[in-house]
């Protein structure tokens, strides 16, 4: 897509510039190396449902970040709510899958063409053979209907009730959840797990797609996999691990960094390259952003890792 396209440009030529300060983020990179690694899981279980539990508690830990926090802030002023007219917990639930899940996202899922009914059956069937998950790479190809549905079915089973699926074209699916607050009207949220059709600056509850122009937006409760489904023990720790990297991010980060995962996965930037990007944004960010700073240099660092084994 143009869009798309305009933005790799973009950063690819602040990446080229970026090489004369490499020197100076050394220093920053040695302030911060305490905080690099989050501790590797001591869950011993890798099915289905220790993997909900599991999210659920570190949705819980990331409610007072600073991600979070701004998200919430500019939804409910979108929406002209009320702080406690919807579940606080629930949103920062929907913000984290959302982030985790879409197309060149933390858990390194990417969008290509496939063909496959509007379900996540052949991601979970993928993500069985992934015994060395690497940033480089991503962990399973879907369609923008198959990772709605994945969206879909792990918020269901977090807890959270009204995420459906939502045709805003007839070869586009994206997906939808539904939030009744307290004393007003029914809100339709538009959760685009790709980039197709929108722009960088489109982010969750885009406005580009209008939600009420279906119908119907019905639940999704199919249950692609059971509870006791077991995922890869280096798979299982990998997602929790990029939790724990990035999801306490602000969307203008997450966002950058989505657009450079892609790269990386389409080969149109090479890992150096982005990890320049990343610390070039990094040295860039306002005092006190500490969660977007560590998620640039968990970026930068990771690309250069696996890239050099």
């Amino acid at each position: 897509m143009q869009s798309r396209g305009r933005v790799i440009a973009k950063l690819l030529g602040a990446a080229l510039c970026a090489g004369a300060f490499v020197i100076q983020m050394a220093a920053l990179d040695t302030v911060h190396a305490q905080n690099r690694e989050p501790a590797r899981s001591e869950v011993s279980s890798t099915k289905l449902a220790t993997l909900i539990s599991t999210l659920r508690a570190k949705a819980k830990t990331l409610e007072g970040s600073t991600g979070m926090r701004q998200g919430f802030q500019s939804f409910l002023s979108a929406h002209q709510l009320a702080p406690d007219s919807i579940n606080y917990s629930d949103y920062v639930l929907v913000r984290l899958l959302f982030e985790a899940t879409r197309d060149a996202g933390f858990w390194n899922l990417h969008w290509a063409i496939t063909d496959q009914p509007p379900n996540s059956d052949r991601i979970w069937s993928q993500w069985q053979g992934v015994k060395r998950p690497s940033v480089l790479t991503s962990t399973a190809t879907a369609e923008c209907d198959e990772l709605s549905a994945l969206y879909a079915f792990l918020v269901e089973r977090a807890g959270v009730k009204g995420v459906g699926l939502f045709w805003p074209a007839a070869n586009h699916t994206v997906a939808v959840w539904t939030v009744r607050p307290s004393g007003g009207a029914p809100i339709r949220v538009v959760v685009p797990t790709s980039q197709i059709f929108l722009d960088e600056t489109d982010f969750f509850d885009t406005k580009k797609f209008n939600p009420w122009s279906q119908k119907t937006i019905y639940e999704y409760t199919r249950r692609d996999v059971p509870d006791s489904f077991e995922l890869p023990k280096p798979l299982f720790d990998f997602f929790l691990e990029q939790v724990d990297k990035y999801a306490g991010a602000t969307d203008l980060t997450l966002q950058q960094m989505r657009y450079l995962r892609e790269g990386v996965f389409l080969r149109t930037w090479t890992p150096e390259h982005a990890a320049l990007a990343a610390l070039k944004s990094a040295r860039s960010l306002p005092a006190g952003s500490s969660e977007d700073l560590a998620a640039l240099q968990h970026f930068a660092q990771d690309l250069r890792s696996e890239s050099a084994r």
